[in-house]
Formats: structure tokens, C-alpha cells, sequence
């Protein structure tokens, strides 16, 4: 197990300097430069267990969230409801991941971040089981909640957390690993967790997604590092992080892209079974499709961050804008629908990428908090993609969600590049 990576000092009066300065104790004596710590960033040799670890975590807690996507049918099924009800397991999700993203850097500012970060895990576990043991959907979807104040407050941290394992030079790289285990996840919950659902009952996933929790939270509690707390982290924090310099423009962008975007996720098999023709075998393949080239995606993604924020910012939206409205015009036709929906999982690979490197870059000294702003502006967009993109195909049909999901993208290409900034003043 890794040991304490923050020194400890013979001395307690000691001002804390940006990598590269200086730092005196009470009694003037220079501390050594050439000892790497995670408080001197510049100087630390990487950490790719503790970076993989946070990305088997965001692996294991998103393919919790993903899994009803899935499993809706046989869900409402076996607990006596319709699928629209048994759908808002997703919608209770969402929305105890905004609690717990805005408040989870306020009420652990004082711990030490491991112990914080395994007991996201374990709440995973349990929700997972609760979940597999449901006897009604009241239940069920409480045991939902407890999910998403886990995924909150880990998507608040796990950026934070990832630049202080790796030298500044390779936390775009770093922070792309981890998110490829949104696409990872992607595999996992909904074509896999389709099939196994069909095969072994739905309940049966979940038990096998609680046992995956409990791996994931053996091997974090074996190589992540102790990591002690940074930043204020108080309730006042989000509104200074808002106050400067393009940092509202961003989080508002960012709110938008992922209402556009899950506007068109959310409801992609409709599309694919009611407007492409295809049965259950071939959306499975399709969300394959789109799964596999998100997870190639975001590698590419981080290489572009690192080069071009700013580019990659505006691009990754506007590319998933311009392939919705293909996919309304010729979705009809099975090989053209492949094609854009693949393409469509590479570029939102993207877009979590971008977004991460963008608010730590902007905010290196309240990484958490304004993470958990970013995060809580995602949960958020989500929600009101998942409402509005049900209401227009409701009203309107499969099609138009696709046409009405492009408008939020664009204006958020727009956003960023007129009010967006990539470096802090």
C-alpha cells in the first residue's frame, strides 16, 4: 500500500508557495526542493496505479448509473410498474448526484481524501445490493439516491484527486484514462447488462455490479495514496469560483452540451427501433459501436487537450451538433445510423475530457469546488436533456429530438468561443 505521500513537518508555521518557490519554516530554513511530493507536483513521478484506480471507480459507479437504460423492461416487469416510472430510477440519480456533487468538498473539506474516496465505494456496494434486493420501486429507488450522492460526490473529487497524481505536463493524459471509464462503463451496463439481464434476471446484474464495487474498493484502498485536504471548500468558495473571469460562461456551456447530448442519448433505441428498423440485437450492436469508439475516443481527446483546449472545447460539441441533425435526415437507413452513432460516441469522448482539464486548469487552487460546480452543471443537463428530450419525442417523434437537441449543443459552441478562457488571468 502506497504510504503517506504529504510531508510532515518538524515545524507548523509554514506558508504553502506555488511549485518552484521557496517555503520557509518559522526558523528560515529552506525546505529540500529535490523531495517530490504531491504538494510539489512538478517534481512527482507519476502515479498510474492511483490514476487507474479512479478510473476503475468511475467505471464501477457509472455502470450502476447506466444499468436501468438497459434493464427498464424487465424492471418495471417484475416490480409492477410502468417503464416510465421505473425509468426515474435514472432521474433520482441524476439528481442526488447534484447534492452531492455541490456539497461533498464543503463536508469533507477536513478529511483526508482516501478515506473520503473508498466511501463513495462502499456506498456504491450498497446501493447495488439494495437495488438487487428491491421488493417495490419506492424502495428501489431510494437505494438510487444513495447511488447518486456516490457518484456526486466522486466526479466532485476524482479530478482534483487525478492532478495530484501526476506533474502538471501529464494531467490531460491522466484525466483522459480516468474518463475512459465513462466509456467503459457504456460497454458494461447497457449492451452487456442487456444481455446478462435477458439471460441471468435483472437482479442477478446487480448482484454481479456489487461484487465489481467491492473489487474496485480493494484495489483503491490498496494503491491510491493518503491525500490530504486542499482549498477552502466552503459554501462561498462556488460563488467566488463563479465571480471570476469566464469561469459562469464555462459552466453554463458545459450545462448545455450534456443536456444536448443526453437529449439525444437518453433516447437512441427509440430512434433505432421506431425510425432505423432495428430489433434488439442490432441497437445492442449500435450502442456497442457507440461505446467502443467514446472508449478509443478518449484517448485521442486527451492528446488534442493537451495541445489545443480551446479547439477542443468548440469541436467536440459542434461535431455531436452537426452528427444529431445527420442522424434525423438519414437515420432511416441502417449503415448510415451505424456510422453516425459511432462517430458520435468519439466525439463525446471529447467533451468530459475537455471540460475536466478546462475547470482544473482555470481553478488550481479550488480544484474540488469548482469540479463539483462542473459536475453539479452536468447532472443538471442531464436532467433537463432526459425531461425535454422525452417531451419532444412525445409531442413531436424520434426524429425532431435529434433536430431539438442540436439547438442547446450550438449555443454552447457559441458560448465558448466568445466568453470561454483556457488560461486563469
Amino acid at each position: 500500500m502506497d504510504q503517506e505521500v504529504n510531508p510532515v513537518l518538524a515545524h507548523t508555521d509554514v506558508v504553502t508557495l506555488l511549485p518552484g518557490e521557496v517555503a520557509l519554516t518559522a526558523i528560515d530554513q529552506p525546505v529540500k526542493p529535490e523531495q517530490p511530493t504531491l504538494e510539489n507536483p512538478a517534481l512527482l513521478e507519476p502515479s498510474w496505479r492511483g490514476v487507474t484506480a479512479m478510473m476503475l471507480g468511475v467505471t464501477a459507479l457509472l455502470t450502476a448509473e447506466f444499468l436501468p437504460s438497459g434493464l427498464l423492461t424487465p424492471i418495471a416487469r417484475d416490480l409492477g410498474v410502468s417503464p416510465g416510472l421505473a425509468g426515474q430510477a435514472v432521474t433520482a440519480t441524476s439528481l442526488a448526484g447534484l447534492v452531492g456533487a455541490l456539497f461533498t468538498p464543503t463536508l469533507t473539506r477536513s478529511f483526508n481524501r482516501k478515506p473520503v474516496l473508498l466511501s463513495f465505494s462502499i456506498l456504491l456496494v450498497i446501493s447495488n445490493l439494495l437495488v438487487a434486493l428491491a421488493p417495490n420501486i419506492t424502495f428501489l429507488l431510494t437505494a438510487r439516491i444513495v447511488l447518486g450522492l456516490a457518484i456526486g460526490g466522486f466526479w466532485a473529487m476524482a479530478a482534483a484527486t487525478t492532478i495530484r497524481l501526476v506533474p502538471p505536463s501529464l494531467v490531460p493524459r491522466a484525466l483522459s484514462i480516468v474518463m475512459s471509464g465513462i466509456p467503459a462503463a457504456m460497454i458494461i451496463a447497457v449492451p452487456l447488462g442487456s444481455y446478462l439481464g435477458e439471460v441471468a434476471g435483472w437482479r442477478s446484474v446487480f448482484l454481479l455490479a456489487t461484487a465489481f464495487g467491492a473489487a474496485v474498493f480493494v484495489v483503491q484502498a490498496m494503491v491510491l495514496p493518503r491525500l490530504a485536504p486542499k482549498g477552502e471548500a466552503g459554501l462561498g468558495t462556488l460563488i467566488d469560483i463563479l465571480a471570476r473571469p469566464g469561469i459562469g460562461a464555462g459552466i453554463l456551456a458545459a450545462t448545455l452540451v450534456f443536456t444536448g447530448h443526453f437529449g439525444y442519448f437518453g433516447y437512441i433505441r427509440p430512434f433505432l427501433e421506431s425510425v432505423t428498423g432495428l430489433g434488439a440485437a442490432g441497437v445492442a450492436v449500435t450502442l456497442l459501436a457507440f461505446g467502443i469508439a467514446n472508449y478509443l475516443g478518449s484517448f485521442v481527446s486527451g492528446l488534442m487537450a493537451e495541445r489545443n483546449l480551446k479547439l477542443t472545447l468548440i469541436a467536440m460539441p459542434l461535431m455531436i451538433s452537426v452528427l444529431g441533425l445527420l442522424l434525423s435526415v438519414f437515420g432511416a437507413a441502417v449503415i448510415p445510423a451505424l456510422a453516425l452513432v459511432a462517430l458520435w460516441g468519439f466525439a463525446f469522448s471529447g467533451v468530459p475530457v475537455a471540460t475536466t482539464t478546462w475547470i482544473t486548469r482555470m481553478v488550481p487552487d479550488e480544484t474540488e469546488s469548482g469540479t463539483g460546480l462542473t459536475v453539479a452543471s452536468i447532472f443538471l443537463g442531464i436532467t433537463m436533456g432526459a425531461a425535454g428530450g422525452g417531451l419532444v419525442l412525445d409531442v413531436v417523434g424520434a426524429p425532431a429530438v435529434f433536430v431539438a437537441g442540436a439547438i442547446p449543443l450550438v449555443i454552447a459552441v457559441l458560448l465558448i468561443a466568445a466568453k470561454v478562457r483556457t488560461r486563469p488571468l
